[in-house]
């Protein structure tokens, strides 16, 4: 019986995960810059499925700038610091601008928009806009790290250490994730096809992919003893 009732709450936990839009989200992704990884750019089956699975995936991200302009108007905390909180409004900012002009990418990539040339053109905008937020993250994750270390340092008690220790570990993971972004955004926009080639990308997108889905896993619930 204990057996069933675990197993139970495990499907339940997965439920709950994969009724997230954005987890559904990152698993395309996964397949996405895995299949640009298998390919290396080279025609082939990969390459059908990175590009289809990469113009499927801009139905799940319909109107997700509306979250990067919550937190853009959200209040910050007292403590932090403006350089931190400047960082995260202009990562917000870049990230919205992102994820609308996608939208017309897709539009103009499923042939409501008709203009090929300035589809182009706004992909190519809207991809530096990711880059330009990804590094914007990075550093902000980074300077949250060294403000939490410094906070951590100065814990009152164990407790309140390992509750500073936690979200440094957070945001340690976030900042990896974020800076190998900026190497993705590098090789989507061929800034340097020599070093970041379409495998480089397909593996570092797909392992931030893999850290996307890890951050939204649920908590399972602690059983009442």
């Amino acid at each position: 019986m204990e057996a069933l009732n675990a197993t139970r709450a495990e499907l339940a936990l997965i439920k709950a995960f994969l009724n997230q839009a954005e987890a559904r989200d990152k698993i395309c992704r996964s397949i996405q810059y895995g299949s640009k990884f298998i390919s290396a750019g080279e025609a082939g089956v990969a390459r059908e499925v990175d590009r289809s699975t990469s113009l499927a995936r801009k139905v799940f991200r319909l109107l997700k700038s509306v979250n990067e302009l919550e937190a853009l108007v959200a209040p910050s905390g007292k403590s932090t610091p403006l350089v931190l909180v400047l960082l995260a409004r202009s990562k917000s900012c870049l990230m919205a601008t992102f994820f609308a002009l996608d939208q017309i990418v897709w539009a103009g990539r499923t042939g409501i928009y008709k203009n090929k040339e300035r589809t182009e053109l706004i992909s190519k905008l809207s991809l530096y806009c990711f880059l330009g937020g990804s590094a914007a993250n990075s550093l902000h994750e980074l300077g949250q790290i060294i403000h939490l270390i410094l906070k951590k340092q100065k814990g009152n008690n164990s407790l309140e250490r390992q509750s500073f220790q936690k979200q440094l570990d957070n945001r340690v993971l976030g900042w990896v994730k974020s800076s190998m972004d900026i190497v993705v955004a590098i090789g989507l926009l061929q800034l340097a096809p020599k070093k970041v080639t379409p495998r480089v990308t397909g593996a570092f997108g797909f392992v931030t992919s893999l850290i996307s889905l890890y951050q939204l896993l649920p908590s399972p619930k602690v059983k009442a003893v």
